[in-house]
C-alpha cells in the first residue's frame, strides 16, 4: 500500500490529513469549508486546494468520507445497507471520474439501518468505528459516538450489524438556548460540575421522561437547590441520562466511545455511575479508519 490522502469532510469543516503506508499521519490540516460552506459547483476548487500542499501524483489514492457523500455534497454515496463489513463498504466506494490532478479520489458510503419499520443513517461515523475496532484489535463490542446526533452501534465479527441514533446534543441546544430554562441558565456553560452532572443523570434514570425531568432544572434553581453555575451540568446530565435509560446496558460489557475527549469524557463518567465499564477509542479514529479501508481495498482478494 501506498500513501493515503484522506479527507473528513463534514457539514461545517474539512479535515486533510498525509497518511503514510504504515498508517501513520504525516501532517493535516483543518479550513472551515464544509458541504454548507461550499458553493455551487466548487467542491473540486476546494478539493484541489486541500491537498496541493503535497502535491500527490496523477493517480495517488485518495479517500473521503463524511457529509461529502450526500446527496448536499459533491457527489451522492449511497448508503450501504446493515450488516456491513470493511469489505462492503470499499465495495460501495463512489468514484470521482474527474477529480482535480487526475487523482483517485473515492467517497466512502454512509449506513442504512432499520428498526420498527423506520430507517436510520450514518455519514461519518462508520468510519470511526472501523478505526476503532482495527485501533483496538476487537471484533465485537457496542460502540458510543457522541455528537449532535450520537449514534450506538453494534458490531459482531468485525461488521456493523445495526444502530440507533438520538438527538441529544441538539436537544441541549434547544433546551438551553429556546427553552423556558434559558431565562434560568447562565450565558456560558463554564467547566464541568460533576456532582450536578451525575446528580442529572440520576434524576432523568428516576423521572423516566425528559419532558418530565427537564423542567427540574427550572424548578432546582427556582428553590435554591442548586447554583445557576451548575445547572449547565445538570441538563448534559438530564439529556445524557435520558440518552443512556433508553438503552439496555450491557452487564460486564464494555462500551467504547469515539468522539471528542470532552464530550466522551461526560459519557465515560455517566456510565461508570451506572456500572458500566467504558473505555475511548482516540480522536484519531477516523483517520486509521479511513486508513483501514484503504488497506482494505488496495490488499489481494
Amino acid at each position: 500500500m501506498h500513501e493515503l490522502i484522506a479527507l473528513d469532510w463534514g457539514t461545517s469543516s474539512l479535515r486533510a490529513a498525509r497518511i503514510a503506508a504504515d498508517g501513520t499521519v504525516l501532517d493535516e490540516h483543518h479550513s472551515p469549508e464544509g458541504i454548507l460552506n461550499v458553493a455551487a459547483g466548487a467542491f473540486p476548487a476546494v478539493f484541489a486546494a486541500a491537498v496541493e500542499r503535497w502535491q500527490p501524483a496523477p493517480g495517488a489514492l485518495c479517500l473521503a468520507g463524511g457529509m461529502v457523500g450526500s446527496r448536499q455534497g459533491w457527489r451522492e454515496a449511497p448508503y450501504c445497507p446493515c450488516p456491513s463489513g470493511f469489505a462492503d463498504l470499499v465495495g460501495r466506494i463512489t468514484w470521482v471520474p474527474d477529480a482535480p490532478g487526475g487523482l483517485r479520489l473515492g467517497l466512502v458510503p454512509g449506513l442504512q439501518a432499520e428498526a420498527h419499520g423506520v430507517p436510520d443513517v450514518m455519514r461519518g461515523e462508520e468510519t470511526q468505528i472501523v478505526g476503532a475496532l482495527d485501533l483496538l484489535g476487537l471484533d465485537d463490542g457496542l460502540f458510543v459516538l457522541p455528537g449532535t446526533h450520537s449514534k450506538w452501534a453494534r458490531v459482531r465479527g468485525r461488521r456493523i450489524e445495526g444502530f440507533s441514533t438520538f438527538m441529544t446534543g441538539e436537544v441541549y441546544a434547544l433546551l438551553r438556548r429556546h427553552s423556558i430554562l434559558a431565562r434560568t441558565l447562565p450565558p456560558e456553560d463554564g467547566p464541568l460540575d460533576e456532582a450536578a452532572f451525575l446528580r442529572g443523570v440520576g434524576h432523568a434514570r428516576q423521572a423516566g421522561s425528559l419532558l418530565h425531568a427537564a423542567f427540574s432544572a427550572r424548578t432546582l434553581a427556582l428553590f435554591g437547590q442548586l447554583d445557576a453555575g451548575a445547572l449547565p451540568s445538570y441538563l448534559s446530565g438530564l439529556v445524557i441520562g435520558e440518552e443512556l435509560r433508553s438503552q439496555a446496558l450491557p452487564t460486564g460489557q464494555e462500551v467504547v466511545l469515539i468522539g471528542a475527549p470532552a464530550l466522551t469524557a461526560r459519557y465515560q463518567l455517566a456510565l461508570r455511575s451506572l456500572g458500566v465499564p467504558a473505555r475511548t477509542a482516540g480522536d484519531h479514529a477516523t483517520w486509521h479508519g479511513l486508513w483501514t479501508l484503504a488497506r482494505t481495498l488496495e490488499s489481494p482478494r
